[in-house]
């Protein structure tokens, strides 16, 4: 039970990791948006005005919040400093000017970088300076990524060398969405919400899809383990060891009892942090139902398991039949003779999930 377990947790984990990074660095700001202090000063293009007397696209410097509208097309208004502790789309760890560049890449004919030159410059550039920003709480693979944001192409053609390094956090997409409060105060885990359910495609991207559609987990909570380890970076045999009466309770509760786990067919299932994503600021993980096939590996689940079994396909199959079991002591009367038989075996896959199918599990 415990390598398949492992192997399906491991897997997950890689999925968590592989859904952040692509797309994340080439939000420029509406060229029509620039701060009004700055247009103030600021004079007629001209390919040789000098970068460092350039006007810039916005004031922003570290610790400052941005955030701005999207069309529907794509097309971004309003971009302005916002309060980090409300809404907003990203947080300045660092301001550069690289027209400082020392080669001449980035002179008054330079073209702006391209998405390929963007992703190294946050390397080269964003990624030393927004560790310090945060004091070295930051856990890469979570909710934030580190992203460069370059001045609009007028503003580039007029001078401009701004590049603003930030953290924002994207959908599955890779856009910036709106969050609150600075990174340095928020749980940094990548979560689902109860109710989601959660498709792990061929890339290992987690993506919340519809219930209706393929999916390989149901998420049933999320659970917050500061409370749980406030002293201490919690190894994952300490998390498995929490998570495994805290989920199962969740999934009972998520569809109503533990009968109607117990007919679903269902796993509980949970993820845990590693204790560098820990270090780093992840302190949350989702509880959820699954199903794994005998070879190993997540079965394909259509529909929710709230619907019931009449609604709920695993690989396209209705779930499998459950044997019966003697009633948990809770639905005995205070008269009946105590059962003593043992408890039958489930047809399901043995070692499906992190928790112990009940059909299996000794008489409560």
């Amino acid at each position: 039970m415990a390598s398949k377990q492992s192997a399906l947790r491991s897997f997950l984990i890689a999925a968590l990791a592989g859904a952040v990074g692509a797309g994340t660095y080439t939000l420029a700001a509406d060229p029509s948006e620039t701060d009004t202090g700055d247009q103030a000063s600021s004079t007629t293009a001209s390919s040789t005005v000098s970068p460092d007397q350039a006007a810039t696209f916005t004031t922003a410097d570290a610790g400052a919040c941005l955030t701005w509208q999207v069309a529907e097309d794509g097309t971004i208004t309003g971009f302005e400093q916002a309060d980090c502790e409300g809404e907003h789309r990203f947080e300045v760890s660092l301001r550069q000017n690289l027209a400082t560049y020392p080669t001449s890449e980035f002179g008054p004919e330079a073209p702006m970088p391209n998405p390929t030159r963007q992703a190294q410059l946050r390397e080269e550039l964003c990624g030393a300076g927004t560790l310090r920003y945060l004091e070295g709480k930051y856990d890469p693979n979570g909710r934030y990524s580190i992203a460069p944001i370059l001045p609009p192409a007028d503003a580039w053609a007029r001078g401009d060398r701004t590049m603003l390094c930030g953290l924002q956090e994207t959908d599955r997409a890779g856009a910036p969405i709106l969050t609150s409060g600075r990174v340095v105060d928020q749980d940094q885990a990548r979560v689902f919400e109860p109710g989601q359910c959660v498709s792990i495609d061929a890339s290992n991207t987690l993506t919340a899809v519809k219930c209706a559609d393929p999916h390989q987990l149901e998420i049933t909570s999320t659970v917050s383990l500061d409370e749980v380890f406030p002293d201490h970076t919690p190894a994952v045999e300490e998390q498995d060891k929490h998570l495994q009466d805290v989920c199962t309770q969740a999934a009972q509760e998520y569809l109503g009892s533990e009968e109607n786990l117990y007919q679903i067919a269902l796993r509980p299932f949970w993820t845990t942090q590693s204790p560098a994503a820990w270090e780093g600021g992840s302190h949350s993980v989702n509880c959820a139902l699954m199903f794994s096939r005998p070879e190993g590996g997540f079965a394909n689940l259509t529909g929710s398991a709230t619907q019931g079994r009449g609604q709920l396909l695993i690989d396209d199959a209705p779930p499998p039949e459950r044997p019966q079991r003697r009633p948990l002591r809770d639905q005995q009367t205070p008269a009946a003779p105590a059962p003593t038989a043992g408890a039958a075996q489930d047809p399901a896959p043995a070692n499906a999930g992190a928790a112990q199918d009940p059909a299996q599990a000794p008489v409560q």
